[in-house]
């Protein structure tokens, strides 16, 4: 025989087997003459085969397991190779007995055996003829039996009816076999080179999807024909099994998309991440599950979270908007709900801490003790939206940090100035890719408590923009009618922010939204005094300098001489920002040198000031003493507190027109014109020629004209120095005055009283003229800030100019 690689229709794995082996190719005619001749011998071991049936003509493996089993194919396979081969009727006897086996069988031929590495044996066998049992004449140590031969009803040779069978079954066999998932395509060859038709029956009834009982039948028809016959009526019922299948299967089968395909990778991932000790989706998804237990949300919150959960649940990992999903429930898992600061109600212990932060700003401390004790007293008001308002550096910011420690709670800070997208308060929709909370939620999630002290810095400075206007968001979060619901896109749900206390800072109230000024509580925070100052920079500000910069108290001693003079002449300002920067200065001196090891005065000098800081530059805003006529002090307000305003007046021959300079807002310069028509309208009770108003033009200036100017509290001061203008009589010396004027010559009250009596302090003003309804100001005012003033209140301009003006000409007075 010639070398032909045995083909494995049954699936079953040949790979141990050696390619170059003589194996039995598949039958053929002449191959099938030759078994037919030969005979039979009288008597054979009988090999007992549990689930299967072994046809004439095929090549099976066999593997042997029972001991009984694996001496007989041992002592066959030294012998004549020749064994008998049946079926059990019960595949489930371990040691068959005569009755279970099955009287009709194949004489089987012994091809080659094996040692497998699992230890069991397999027996390759093909059969030859098949035989019957006539006696079984041993059972031990393994079946013997006298056998006799089966004789088989062969058709004609020309048959054209059994030659039509055996086509047809050809046919169905390759559509079976072109059907079948499970045959491989090889098989197509084998059937189509089979030409014995007796092997052809044999060879596919071997291979049908039948139980032992079945093939055990089809063994046991004696004519060829009806067993072909039954062989296509069973590969019928297969071919329609397959046939149907394939069309459920085609009905039910839905395509892999690609989010299929992505899960199946996820899994994947799933198992690697495992391996790696990494956490699965559903290993967060269970931890968020445990974490939701222990918090303090409200039942509506819970139904929400927990809806949001299962969403996650039923997303793909892998997909954009599972990781929204998952920060959006991280977000709900971080935020404390319900969870609060203890306060500490010791008003005392409050009142210390405030005093020891900041020197000064005795309203502001007096108020949040007042809200402290009547939070004590109740223990369910709703935290008051305060704002403070004044100037840069005067401690606005710093004073919430005290706040947050004087009452045990947590500190944020926000600052508003520049912000023009309303998202940033609000929050985005989280549909959108990058969505995320506003940062009023997000602060609170900071905090880590649902009731910190909130400081909203730069209030006045929230711009608007296409994106939407912030101040309007800021409503809702400022109301305290409101804000026990405040409502964040991204978050979806109402929170409660009624317990946390806002306090907001501002510059100027004029820029702020009317409304949402409506909705603050305003304490004016004003600048400090000369002696206050030198105080917060001895207490605070050149030990903060001393430790940021490595020196110890030792090391520069500053004295209250000095520091009055480091305000005097290097600061203009309400605050102490400034003041900081030139104390910095002279530390920095200092450690330069120390690190050089230069001598230098521990105990700062005057000289040492100059020394280091250079001439005093801020001598400009002190009270200007003069004999010329025309020239008053006034008193204004700026964004960085009070300060003084010269305002000076000449005469020149003309033909009495009014120009003014200084670049001022038409508010003042409306007030020159009143106070103009008011002189030429009362010159006779002033003492004017009102031939004057013809002869001569009148030029009034305010200095720095580089800085812009307006409001009408210069009214009084322009009339003034009309008037000492054209009566050639000077002003009284160290008298400043603000007021607004009316055509009637009536004196109105302006704003900024505190600010601009600081200012007046800090220029050496001995003598104040206001409206006298302005007095309630000043009443306020700590009567420290007060001390060395002399205050006059008027109704009437009259009154201003009997106060301000000499009753003596100047010196070379021009004869109007």
């Amino acid at each position: 025989m010639s070398k032909t690689k045995l083909l494995n229709i049954d699936s079953l794995s040949l790979q141990n087997f050696d390619e170059d082996a003589e194996l039995i190719p598949l039958m053929t005619p002449e191959d099938e003459e030759e078994i037919n001749n030969e005979s039979l011998p009288e008597s054979l071991p009988i090999l007992p085969l549990r689930n299967t049936v072994l046809f004439p003509g095929v090549v099976i493996p066999i593997t042997a397991g029972r001991d009984k089993s694996i001496k007989l194919i041992k002592e066959a396979s030294n012998g004549g190779k020749i064994i008998g081969v049946v079926s059990q009727k019960d595949e489930t006897v371990e040691d068959p007995t005569p009755e279970d086996i099955n009287m009709v069988g194949t004489v089987a031929r012994i091809l080659r055996v094996l040692q497998m590495p699992d230890g069991n044996t397999t027996v390759i066998i093909q059969g030859k003829k098949r035989f019957e049992i006539d006696e079984i004449t041993s059972e031990d140590p393994y079946f013997k039996a006298t056998i006799k031969e089966v004789p088989e009803a062969r058709p004609e040779k020309e048959n054209k009816e059994f030659d039509a069978i055996i086509d047809s079954i050809k046919e169905l066999a390759l559509q079976i076999i072109k059907e079948s998932p499970n045959i491989p395509s090889e098989a197509s060859f084998a059937i189509k080179n089979i030409e014995s038709s007796s092997f052809l029956i044999n060879f596919i009834s071997s291979n049908l999807n039948l139980d032992v009982k079945e093939k055990q039948a089809l063994l046991e028809t004696n004519d060829l024909k009806e067993r072909a016959l039954a062989t296509l009526k069973f590969m019928n019922v297969e071919f329609q099994r397959l046939t149907l299948q394939k069309d459920i299967q085609s009905k039910v089968k839905l395509d892999l998309d690609q989010q299929q395909r992505e899960y199946f990778l996820h899994q994947q991932m799933k198992t690697i991440q495992e391996e790696l000790g990494g956490n699965s989706s559903e290993t967060e998804i269970e931890e968020m599950r445990e974490r939701a237990k222990k918090k303090k949300w409200s039942k509506k919150v819970q139904e929400h979270f927990d809806k949001e959960l299962s969403k996650i649940q039923r997303m793909n990992p892998q997909v954009a908007e599972y990781s929204i999903q998952r920060n959006y429930l991280d977000l709900f898992l971080e935020l404390p709900w319900n969870e609060f600061s203890k306060d500490s109600f010791d008003l005392k212990r409050a009142q210390k801490i405030l005093d020891r932060d900041h020197y000064g700003l005795e309203d502001v401390k007096k108020r949040i003790i007042e809200y402290l004790a009547v939070l004590k007293l109740r223990n369910d008001m709703k935290s008051p939206i305060l704002c403070l308002y004044g100037p840069p550096g005067v401690g606005k910011t710093s004073l919430g940090k005290s706040i947050a420690e004087a009452i045990g709670r947590e500190y944020v800070r926000m600052s508003l100035g520049g912000l023009r997208d309303e998202a940033e308060i609000r929050g985005h929709r989280k549909t959108y890719i990058g969505a995320m909370p506003g940062r009023i939620i997000q602060s609170i999630r900071k905090a880590g408590k649902s009731n910190p002290v909130f400081i909203l810095d730069e209030i006045d400075k929230l711009s608007v923009s296409h994106s939407g206007d912030p101040s309007s968001a800021m409503l809702e979060v400022l109301d305290p009618e409101q804000n026990h619901e405040f409502y964040d896109n991204f978050l979806e749900v109402g929170y409660d922010l009624s317990k946390v206390m806002f306090i907001a800072t501002a510059n100027n109230l004029s820029t702020i939204q009317p409304a949402l000024r409506d909705r603050m509580e305003i304490i004016n925070v004003t600048g400090y005094t000369i002696e206050e100052k030198v105080e917060i920079a001895k207490r605070h500000l050149l030990p903060k300098q001393l430790e940021e910069h490595g020196l110890k108290k030792k090391d520069l001693q500053i004295g209250k001489k000095e520091l009055e003079k480091i305000v005097e002449g290097y600061t203009r300002e309400s605050g102490v920002r400034s003041l900081e920067k030139q104390i910095a200065k002279m530390v920095r001196h200092a450690a330069k040198s120390i690190a050089m090891e230069e001598e230098y005065n521990v105990k700062v000098t005057a000289k040492d000031v100059e020394d280091v800081l250079g001439p005093a530059r801020l001598e400009r805003d002190k009270y200007e003493n003069n004999d010329v006529a025309g020239v008053v002090t006034g008193l204004a307000w700026t964004s960085v507190g009070g300060d003084i305003l010269f305002i000076e007046s000449i005469l020149s021959k003309g033909k009495g027109s009014l120009n003014i300079t200084g670049n001022l807002g038409q508010v003042m310069k409306e007030s020159a014109t009143i106070a103009m028509e008011y002189i030429k309208s009362n010159a006779e009770d002033l003492g004017i020629n009102p031939d004057v108003f013809d002869k001569y033009n009148v030029h009034m200036h305010v200095p720095e004209g580089a800085t812009p100017k307006d409001g009408p509290s210069a009214g009084v001061t322009m009339l003034t120095s009309l008037v000492s203008l054209f009566t050639q009589r000077k002003v009284k010396k160290s008298i400043a005055m603000t007021g607004e004027i009316t055509l009637r010559g009536k004196v109105l009250p302006v704003g900024g009283i505190k600010e601009k009596i600081l200012a007046a302090k800090r220029a050496k003003i001995k003598e104040i003229i206001l409206c006298e309804d302005n007095r309630k100001d000043i009443e306020e005012i700590k009567q420290d800030y007060l001390k060395g003033l002399t205050f006059h209140y008027v109704r009437e301009m009259r009154e201003v100019i009997e106060i301000a003006i000499t009753k003596q000409k100047v010196k070379n007075a021009k004869n109007l």
